[in-house]
């Protein structure tokens, strides 16, 4: 570390306030030479905010049909009306979900399809006068416990009955392999009732955690919640301020650039102003997993910064999420030196209301835009 550097980031790491380490980071490119900045920014960096990041992978966005207990009583009343899935034949299997229409759910599970895949299925069978083809929605609707129509449990049954035979689409070939090719499924129903008596070994438990991953339906269901974190979280903080803001997305670009005098394309995922409209601050969220990623939305903040500028020297924040902002070097170091170290995680992210201009744009809207 250079001569005084060390000494000015730990000085700014000790900061008492935000404001205070936001003035000491803009003091660096007076202080040292251009080729010394990537070094300085990347151990402040490793000092101060790596510590602060938070991994997205500890947790994961609930849903309330995901819940064990409905899926456990489903699960009994297949069971029960399969004679413990001994009846498995197209009538058997259509005779319990007319009976019990949640044991869709179940039975689907076993067959490894998705609402909307099973859906689709029901779109190849042959023709047949008996048989209803059924949209997700009625899918989604039957194993939330509605009535099926005419037709409809027959196509489920037969869609059942056509992968487990793997009739429906045909044997695994070259290196594919069919969903039921897997070892609670690998004789069809035979291995699914013997399964259903014995028990699953713990072992062909965790081996299909291992290819099919912890909470991987889940995690496909809400992965546009995941998207948003960082921004709903924002949201969260300066609407219960009182601050006002505009959210921007596809729809508003055109009218945020408008309004304040725009000319960067996209527009930042927040801007800030003061009640007469004057815009007071921009702000911009990124998630990152890998360092690369990381490295290359880096850029986006010194095209941000250079607009700030333009703009008359506006602040610009930073919310970032994720582990790939641990590479400092490139990625994380300019993000810090575009925002005068205005970046901010989950974990820091109220002490965003204490830097300037935020303390005087707290409660003037009691409904802040979005």
């Amino acid at each position: 570390m250079l001569t005084g550097a060390g000494e000015l980031v730990r000085a700014i790491t000790a900061a008492r306030t935000w404001d205070e380490r936001v003035a000491l980071v803009r003091t660096i490119p007076a202080r040292f030479g251009t080729a010394d900045h990537a070094e300085i920014y990347s151990e402040l960096a490793r000092d101060f905010y790596v510590s602060r990041l938070t991994p997205d992978f500890s947790h994961v966005h609930w849903v309330e049909d995901y819940e064990y207990a409905p899926f456990a009583d489903a699960y009994a009343e297949a069971t029960r009306l399969t004679q413990g899935f001994a009846a498995t034949t197209v009538a058997d299997l259509a005779a319990a979900i007319d009976s019990a229409p949640r044991t869709l759910k179940v039975f689907r599970t076993i067959a490894a399809l998705g609402p909307q895949e099973f859906a689709a299925a029901t779109k190849t069978l042959p023709l047949d006068p008996q048989t209803r083809l059924l949209t997700v929605t009625r899918v989604k609707a039957i194993e939330l416990g509605g009535t099926p129509r005419d037709g409809e449990a027959h196509a489920c049954a037969l869609v059942l009955d056509g992968l487990m035979s793997r009739s429906l689409y045909g044997d695994s070939r070259g290196d594919l392999r069919a969903k039921t090719d897997r070892p609670d499924t690998a004789a069809g129903w035979a291995t699914v009732r013997r399964l259903a008596l014995q028990g699953v070994p713990y072992s062909m438990f965790l081996h299909q955690r291992h290819y099919g991953g912890a909470f991987r339906q889940l995690l496909d269901a809400t992965s546009s919640r995941r998207g948003n974190v960082l921004e709903d979280a924002v949201e969260s903080l300066v609407r219960e301020a009182g601050i006002p803001f505009l959210r921007t997305s596809p729809s508003n670009q055109g009218e945020v650039q408008k309004r304040f005098g725009l000319t960067v394309r996209p527009v930042p995922d927040f801007v800030f102003f003061d009640l007469p409209g004057t815009l007071r601050a921009l702000l911009e969220c990124k998630a990152a997993n890998d360092g690369g990623t990381a490295r290359d939305k880096a850029d986006r903040f010194d095209t941000l910064r250079t607009e700030a500028t333009r703009l008359g020297g506006l602040p610009l924040f930073a919310v970032i999420g994720g582990l790939g902002w641990q590479r400092t070097r490139d990625a994380l170091g300019p993000v810090l030196k575009a925002t005068d170290g205005r970046t901010f995680t989950l974990a820091t992210l109220a002490e965003l209301l204490s830097v300037d201009p935020f303390p005087q744009l707290r409660n003037q809207l009691a409904s802040p835009t979005r």
